[in-house]
């Protein structure tokens, strides 16, 4: 056989082999290791290189081949692009798909609600039990003064900033990405209610009172109707130099409560005792949602100073003391405090 014509058998041989490898690459990579969708969770941990994380997906049954894993990631001059985190994967996913999950870092997230009116404590909890956080690390974060300055927000910590909402987390966000993400929300939702604080309704012209007042009205009432009216009731007691006299101002100045206000736990001594100190308290009680603030944004124009429980979810307001006292005894059998609740 001539010279030539060992050349173009050679170049035939290598043309069939190229094209061999390109058809068993392409089928490889459209080609899910099995049909079984169950989802398996995959964890990319930090400084793992790309064999390392081929050779784990090989054996966990989600590719067939490590080796053909690596060279389309060398191809696609990825070799480096593979993040780091918790994945959700099936064995019915295309190696492609695999590679396009773990090189843009599309990690699992989990759904978490966080319910209005709760302490930053309580989301703590809320987050720890989930295994999102470390409670003692987020509330360290919580009350990092530096921190809290950074986020515009005048106070020891970022108890009130912390928006109520359900969040996408994924477990290697961190407490202080989780911070992030809830004081954000904040301010879009803040910002978006209001357009210059200083114009707030009832007086109140700082971030700081506004946040405060909407907490209150977050843990007087579950009904989203009545919290125009209730944040009209306590501006109008600021507005003439009465005490709130609020039991969750008191409850969140109290350690270890037992969930049973008494008499004497009025008259303990507390910076958030609002049957003590006139105005309000030093900083926020709870985490308020949108319709607390919005309600003390915007609240109602009434003459109402008092208001008590219906025993239904809902209150009697009332305008003046006499008329307060018939409602209380109305509605109430047992003695109550000055806004009607039980001591």
């Amino acid at each position: 056989m001539s010279k030539r014509g060992l050349i173009l058998i050679s170049a035939l041989l290598a043309f069939f082999l190229c094209a061999f490898v390109v058809l068993y690459m392409g089928y490889f990579l459209i080609s899910p290791a099995g049909s079984d969708e169950k989802e398996e969770v995959f964890i990319v941990k930090k400084g793992s290189g790309l064999r390392a994380v081929a050779a784990d997906l090989e054996r966990r049954g989600l590719i067939r081949s490590r080796h053909l894993f690596v060279l389309w990631a060398i191809l696609k001059g990825g070799t480096r692009d593979i993040k780091a985190g918790e994945y959700s994967l099936n064995r019915s996913l295309p190696p492609v798909r695999i590679f396009h999950i773990l090189a843009s870092g599309a990690v699992k997230t989990y759904p978490v609600t966080i319910p209005e009116g709760l302490t930053a404590e309580q989301i703590a909890d809320i987050l720890a039990k989930k295994n999102l956080v470390e409670k003692g690390e987020f509330m360290s974060i919580v009350r990092d003064r530096t921190l809290v300055a950074s986020y515009h927000i005048d106070g020891p910590s970022l108890e009130g900033y912390l928006y109520p909402d359900t969040y996408l987390i994924s477990r290697d966000m961190g407490a202080k990405g989780l911070i992030d993400l809830m004081v954000n929300r904040f301010w879009h939702v803040y910002n978006s209610l209001i357009k210059d604080q200083k114009s707030a309704a009832g007086g109140l012209s700082q971030l700081r009172e506004i946040v405060t007042l909407a907490s209150i009205v977050e843990k007087e009432t579950g009904l989203a109707e009545e919290r125009p009216i209730i944040a009209s009731v306590f501006l109008n007691r600021l507005k003439k130099r009465m005490r709130l006299e609020s039991d969750p101002t008191v409850i969140y100045g109290l350690k270890d409560f037992d969930g049973d206000l008494k008499r004497e736990d009025l008259r303990t001594p507390s910076p958030y005792n609002t049957y003590i100190h006139h105005g309000l308290p030093p900083g926020p009680i709870a985490n308020p949602g949108r319709e607390s603030l919005s309600a003390v944004i915007d609240p109602l124009k009434t003459d109402y100073l008092y208001f008590v429980s219906k025993n239904d979810g809902s209150h009697y307001f009332s305008t003046t003391l006499k008329e307060h006292n018939r409602a209380v005894a109305r509605y109430q059998k047992r003695r109550r405090s000055p806004l009607g609740r039980p001591r």
